[in-house]
């Protein structure tokens, strides 16, 4: 299955429908999606580029609302951020409480190296993010890792979390400390199905829980074991259990020995996300994240999804009279997420040939006439971005020459003159250069309305 995937999103044959992974620009794992505002985030953790264990220093951002091009908005928490902690950046969750957002993350205690929970709190989705209690919020004996926050229709906050056992804890309304005891859930076969030939785990749970409700009924998805693992879920009345096996949502594929859901009601649909090793370079710890929607059966069961090309209709369109970020992104080869204090979130072209495609972007009737983008490089041979609709080999909008600003912290705007467009296109960003690293930087673009 790996090399069926790894033939559609490589090269430039395949491209064109793909949009699994989301990411293409970073390695990204354990996806953690929130709606707030008519807008769906997506926490995720960021495996190191050629990782050989799970290196993960902090927790990124993304978000959307088209469900096909996706904003980087950087890295947003660290584990530095915790002074208590030494390490291990692992699968956070997000939610929002009355105005503020609290972030749950797995991170590695300082003081007795074991594995705790921590929370960190913001005024904002996008941060900063801050440690409000300065210790971890729960740490039990071993395992405390992969944290799923729910708020119950009553108010009732809900933590679930751990590896190999399971644990929940009721949170307070301040959502930065605890309701009563840590309560460990009961390993049953009737509860997380049957493991065979392991004393130690004698159910197929691993990690990665994620509390859900629909029509009244409550959904832990869960990954399964032993390795490499799948994703079932389970289902109950009540948020505190117990709990009946339900079945398997996704199978073990993806070239990874990990996976981790995430599931989330948006605009009318079901989302359900997950992570694999499809990009380049991609494995077990190079992970990266992709979405399906989930439909679920009339009795409430949860049908097996199969790893596909992703989201293939947008449900929003890009407006390109405002600034647009250039790490707005549907597909991308060659370019790599950057992240400076002059310019917040930008990205660079790695490699002639590099691309960026951006989905549905509406010109409307009276169309544009003229592109600025804000970029610079460091080259003194020339570098070029050809601006396409609708394909590597589309219409040419412009094509412009990137001027030497002699570093990324150093920018420049550049306008060109294009030819009236209208209607909804595909926009494709295109660098043009001798072979060389960091080709070029970009930072934003946007196209000026004709005013006939």
């Amino acid at each position: 299955m790996r090399n069926i995937l790894l033939s559609v999103f490589i090269g430039f044959t395949g491209f064109a429908k793909a949009q699994n992974p989301i990411v293409q620009t970073m390695y990204t794992a354990d996806p953690a999606p929130m709606v707030y505002n008519d807008r769906l985030y997506l926490y995720t953790s960021h495996d190191e580029d050629n990782s050989t264990w799970f290196t993960m220093d902090n927790w990124k951002l993304y978000s959307t609302d088209d469900m096909v091009n996706w904003t980087d908005h950087g890295v947003v928490l660290s584990y530095n951020d915790f002074d208590w902690t030494s390490g291990d950046a692992w699968a956070p969750q997000c939610i929002e409480r009355d105005g503020k957002f609290y972030m749950y993350v797995p991170v590695t205690s300082r003081e007795n190296g074991r594995p705790a929970v921590g929370v960190a709190v913001a005024d904002s989705p996008y941060g900063p993010f801050y440690d409000p209690i300065g210790a971890p919020l729960v740490q039990t004996d071993w395992g405390d890792i992969d944290p799923t926050v729910f708020i119950d229709d009553d108010g009732q906050a809900y933590l679930y979390w751990g590896n190999p056992k399971l644990y929940y804890v009721k949170l307070n309304e301040d959502m930065i400390s605890v309701k009563g005891n840590v309560v460990a859930v009961p390993m049953t076969e009737a509860s997380f199905t049957k493991r065979l030939n392991d004393e130690n785990r004698p159910t197929q749970y691993e990690e990665g829980p994620w509390l859900y409700k629909r029509n009244n009924l409550y959904y832990l998805f869960w990954a399964g074991g032993p390795l490499p693992e799948f994703i079932g879920y389970s289902t109950s009345d009540s948020p505190e259990g117990p709990w009946k096996y339900g079945g398997v949502v996704m199978s073990r594929e993806g070239g990874v020995f990990t996976n981790h859901p995430g599931v989330i009601d948006y605009k009318g649909k079901t989302y359900f996300f997950y992570h694999n090793g499809a990009l380049p370079g991609g494995g077990g710890f190079n992970r990266s994240v992709c979405v399906e929607e989930l439909k679920f059966n009339k009795d409430g069961s949860v049908p097996e999804l199969k790893m596909t090309d992703g989201i293939k209709e947008a449900i929003a369109s890009i407006n390109p009279y405002i600034k647009n970020e250039a790490e707005t992104i549907a597909w991308s080869e060659g370019f790599k997420s950057s992240q400076n204090k002059e310019v917040g979130v930008f990205v660079t072209a790695k490699k002639d040939g590099a691309f960026i495609k951006v989905r549905e972007v509406d010109f409307k009737i009276k169309g544009a006439n003229k592109f600025t983008a804000r970029v610079g490089t460091t080259h003194n041979a020339p570098v070029y971005m050809e601006v396409r609709l609708d394909g590597m080999n589309g219409p040419l909008l412009t094509t412009i020459k990137i001027p030497r600003t002699g570093g990324s912290n150093r920018w420049q705007l550049v306008d060109a003159e294009i030819p009236e467009t209208t209607g909804k296109h595909d926009l494709y960003f295109i660098v043009k250069g001798e072979p060389a690293t960091d080709l070029m930087y970009f930072d934003y673009w946007k196209f000026a309305e004709s005013k006939k």
